[in-house]
């Protein structure tokens, strides 16, 4: 089913055509913003042409989401399962809560993509970043994996600051060659060496699937430095001593 749309189409509109259709292939071309498109939603397959609005597949349960495009802010919010991918960046709070699934952005995010980012159950979240993230990257991450390969940032720092600010779960791995500024002293860092880690061979071949322009075997021959919490004592750096 393919669905032409314009600045015109109310996301509401929108959003029940997409709910209501039989169809489990959907087209949308000419997106300029709607919101909520794929909310909650499972079984479908879904390619956006244009910039869809706010909260991109929030509460989704097992679409796949394909993006020809840049997305906004909240993309994944709260998500469960399924797969978001974006030819593009996307803006602030990407994988806001999200318990499941996994969210591929070709170029780069805004600030606090991952923030509240958690594993539940059997579900393990995932947010592969091909170029940059902005500040607040895992801000309060409880679980799941964030990953940031540092592609095309003309010479820019692939994080901004305040990485992992309040992280007490999960990992992150930056593709980089020396440790990021700044991050807060309850984070434990180790530098490993990309193609000696299974979890994030995985993750860089799928999402290297996507973006085929990109060699998977090379992005892994490289230094990571994984980023986790320290569990003895995750908070120290937020109290006075007495």
């Amino acid at each position: 089913m393919e669905i032409n749309v314009d600045e015109n189409v109310h996301f509401q509109a929108l959003n029940r055509i997409v709910r209501e259709s039989k169809d489990s292939d959907i087209t949308i071309s000419g997106c300029v913003g709607q919101r909520y498109i794929a909310d909650g939603l499972s079984g479908k397959r879904i390619v956006i042409n244009g910039v869809p609005g706010n909260a991109l597949g929030a509460y989704m349960n097992g679409c796949e989401v394909i993006v020809h495009g840049n997305v906004q802010e909240a993309t994944g919010d709260t998500m469960n399962g399924g797969k978001i991918i974006v030819y593009g960046s996307a803006g602030d709070a990407t994988g806001y809560a999200m318990r499941g699934g996994r969210i591929y952005i070709r170029d780069n995010t805004g600030y606090r993509a991952g923030i509240h980012m958690k594993a539940y159950m059997d579900f393990k979240p995932a947010i592969v970043i091909g170029g940059r993230a902005g500040s607040f990257l895992g801000e309060y991450q409880a679980g799941g994996v964030i990953v940031v390969l540092g592609q095309n940032t003309d010479g820019l720092p692939i994080i901004n600051n305040f990485c992992g600010t309040g992280m007490h779960g999960g990992v992150m791995y930056l593709r980089c060659d020396n440790i990021p500024r700044s991050l807060p002293r309850q984070i434990v860092t180790e530098r490993k060496w990309g193609a000696d880690i299974a979890e994030l061979c995985e993750l860089v071949r799928d999402w290297c699937n996507y973006f085929p322009e990109y060699d998977a075997e090379k992005l892994l021959a490289h230094n990571f430095f994984v980023l986790t919490p320290n569990s003895a004592n995750p908070y120290k750096q937020m109290y006075t001593n007495n």
